[in-house]
């Protein structure tokens, strides 16, 4: 039986708790997560042309709603194969140039099988993009360089995500993550 939306919100909600604040994947996760400015977006739609005019629509959000810091864009039934997702990710990038958002906003990626380039599929550093269902993260960039300014080491987070995954091995990372659902 599939997830009804209600509840995909909610596995989302957990799985940044669980895994990415409490892995400490983002540093500035925790504030959104306190201030209630995440917006969560769940689409049953299965097409990359659908996806992309939702996510056009969620851009025009954030253009009208300034206290909604960030989206989270859904997928629990599209988007299963990493490589179509990829397309997804990519064609994403490119509309948000066209539609002139690139520097306003970008996407950040995460999927159940994330898999950094050059990376095996069992290198447990893969766990801190692996979410549970495919998704794509609007994000303000604005926000972000005024985060990254208050943070004394910008540069160290992904290294220090990557050293952490590995030291809690694959098994834990899966467990964790897989908890959410």
């Amino acid at each position: 039986m599939e997830p009804t939306t209600a509840q995909v919100i909610e596995q989302t909600r957990k799985w940044i708790t669980d895994v990415v604040i409490a892995c400490n994947f983002c540093p500035f996760a925790s504030r959104e997560v306190k201030r209630n400015s995440i917006h969560y977006q769940v689409e049953a739609g299965t097409s990359i042309e659908n996806a992309l005019t939702i996510m056009l629509q969620e851009c025009k959000r954030l253009d009208e709603h300034p206290e909604v810091e960030t989206i989270l864009l859904i997928f629990p039934n599209a988007f299963k194969s990493f490589d179509q997702y990829l397309d997804l990710v990519s064609k994403a990038d490119k509309l948000l140039k066209k539609k002139e958002y690139e520097g306003i906003y970008q996407v950040a990626s995460f999927h159940p099988d994330y898999r950094f380039a050059g990376a095996p599929a069992d290198d447990a550093a893969n766990f801190t993009n692996r979410s549970i269902y495919p998704m794509l993260h609007l994000l303000r960039e604005a926000s972000i360089e005024q985060a990254l300014k208050r943070y004394p080491d910008p540069d160290s987070i992904p290294a220090g995500n990557i050293d952490f995954a590995r030291n809690k091995g694959i098994t834990y990372m899966k467990m964790l993550r897989d908890s959410c659902l």
